[in-house]
């Protein structure tokens, strides 16, 4: 039994192409929450949905711990929660239900919650944080149990139902954001089962990785980034604290190899450069991928110190090949910084990785072929194709918010629903994703084999695996590519994602499934 029960809404298992790929982390802003309350002096569990088969394994948790209060904390440094899926605020809502059935007080807390605190605490909810959780959480649960007496409407980041408010809901003043992220304890990683996510790794994956977190926030003003949490805000851990929790994972977890999540690591001058030399002087240089911009990459010795301390592959906010949409997008960066950016990572033996956006307001297929022709220029390592999404509080939302149909947010992750009237329809988005996909990598395959020519003696089965995968991509390509034009002249059939209409002749058009290409 304990007092709180922590839990989350995304569940691997709801996300057909992340399941595919399965590589699970934690929930890490969960396990912050857990910690801080644990530091408060509050009783703590977990219930850890990132693996689990259905919400039908948190109504056991609930059985199990016996909580008093359920506390729906989303892990904030998953992107994937700050996408709002439908389908994980379906579970959100099942949970919720589960939890007031069983006589909880019920918390929650995220991105959705924040945007949404209304439908929330209308699917049983008692109280929602609003932006940063950890401190507003510990003065709520002060207040509820009689710890504090502090008044609820003094409680900063809170909202909860109020008649006397015009839409029901009672809305304090923001919480100021946690500027000391040192002051924080480490994530209670005790509460996962490591074994079981180590074990999924190293069966699928070959090695074991975990995950960290540098900074929260993003101060940059791309206009369809939705900030629902930190705002514009950015504060970031001292690199010896970072460098002082990597070392704690490796003697008590040994990971090997780790996914900083932050939106931008290293945005502060000299920051890389002070955590390189921490990892050296403590000797644990572990490969890792991280996120970052490219004209902050372009800063000094930034990629050297990213070497020094043991980056593996590193994502930039590639996005487009096209100065226009990117200034439309108020980017900030230069598509020859993205070349730069890919030329000297190479140059210092770092992977790169792509993320691109297609179908941003005005975006015409010349401007797509300016970013595929990008791709072939750069070989990146690897690419995240997705489509705009606009979410609430951002500029894009509000400049398409007349065009949205009912479903304003993606079922999963591998929707791609064109939401609003964009410049194309969401049929011709996700055919844009299969032909990316396919000649990004037929190329790749290609580029590996062709240095295998020079070393014959390296050739492996899952070389002849890759040589058959590159040659049904580029027998397939062209019906690929003649696909997506047709469905460029497709007109869009109203706001959202209802589907076009396709001709007879298109609709016969088959779309190939590739081998299967092995590790």
């Amino acid at each position: 039994m304990s007092e709180v029960l922590l839990g989350q809404s995304y569940y691997l298992r709801f996300d057909p192409k992340l399941w595919e790929a399965m590589q699970p982390y934690p929930p890490l802003g969960t396990l912050y929450a857990a910690s801080y309350l644990r530091s408060r002096g509050y009783d703590v569990a977990l219930f850890d949905a990132m693996l689990a088969e259905s919400e039908a394994e948190w109504d056991a948790a609930l059985d199990r711990e016996r909580p008093r209060f359920a506390v729906l904390y989303e892990d904030n440094f998953n992107y994937l929660s700050k996408m709002c899926l439908l389908r994980m605020r379906e579970a959100a809502f099942v949970m919720i239900r589960a939890a007031r059935e069983r006589g909880c007080t019920v918390i929650v807390a995220g991105s959705d919650a924040t945007d949404h605190a209304g439908r929330y605490l209308q699917a049983g909810a008692d109280f929602v944080l609003l932006g940063e959780g950890e401190y507003t959480l510990a003065e709520l649960l002060d207040h509820l149990t009689g710890r504090s007496d502090q008044p609820l409407e003094g409680i900063l980041g809170l909202a909860y139902p109020d008649p006397t408010q015009p839409d029901g809901v009672k809305r304090t003043p923001r919480r100021p954001d946690i500027r000391d992220l040192d002051a924080l304890p480490f994530p209670a990683w005790d509460l996962v089962d490591v074994p079981r996510y180590r074990d999924i790794w190293l069966r699928r994956h070959g090695y074991f990785s975990m995950n960290m977190v540098t900074t929260r926030g993003c101060p940059f003003h791309c206009n369809w980034c939705a900030k629902p949490i930190w705002g514009q805000r950015y504060n970031a851990r001292s690199p010896e604290n970072v460098a002082a929790e990597l070392k704690w994972l490796r003697d008590n977890y040994q990971p090997d190899h780790i996914w900083f999540v932050d939106d931008i690591m290293g945005l502060k001058p000299g920051w890389l450069q002070r955590y390189a030399d921490e990892v050296e002087r403590l000797g644990v240089r572990t490969p890792f991928k991280s996120l970052h911009r490219v004209d902050l990459l372009l800063r000094g010795d930034t990629i050297e110190a990213l070497a020094r301390a043991g980056a593996q592959i590193v994502w930039v906010g590639a996005e487009s090949g096209s100065q226009r949409i990117l200034d439309a997008m108020e980017k900030g960066t230069k598509v020859e910084q993205i070349v730069e950016v890919a030329r000297r990572l190479h140059a210092a033996g770092i992977q790169v990785g792509f993320f691109l956006q297609f179908g941003y307001p005005g975006e015409t297929r010349a401007d797509i072929e300016l970013t595929l022709q990008m791709v072939r220029d750069c070989q990146p390592d690897d690419i995240g194709v997705s489509v705009a999404y606009p979410l609430p509080g951002t500029p894009f939302h509000e400049r398409v918010k007349d065009q949205l149909g009912v479903k304003q947010n993606w079922l999963d992750s591998n929707d791609l629903a064109m939401l609003y009237r964009g410049p194309f329809t969401t049929e011709f988005y996700r055919q844009l994703h299969v032909v990316v996909h396919k000649e990004f990598r037929m190329r790749k395959h290609w580029r590996v084999l062709r240095g295998l020519a020079q070393r014959p003696g390296q050739l492996r089965r899952r070389h002849l695996r890759m040589a058959a995968a590159a040659a049904f991509y580029a027998a397939t390509l062209p019906l690929e590519r003649r696909r997506l034009d047709r469905l460029e002249k497709v007109p869009h059939q109203g706001v959202g994602p209802l589907p076009p209409t396709i001709s007879p002749e298109e609709a016969a058009i088959p779309t190939p499934q590739a081998p299967a290409e092995g590790d």
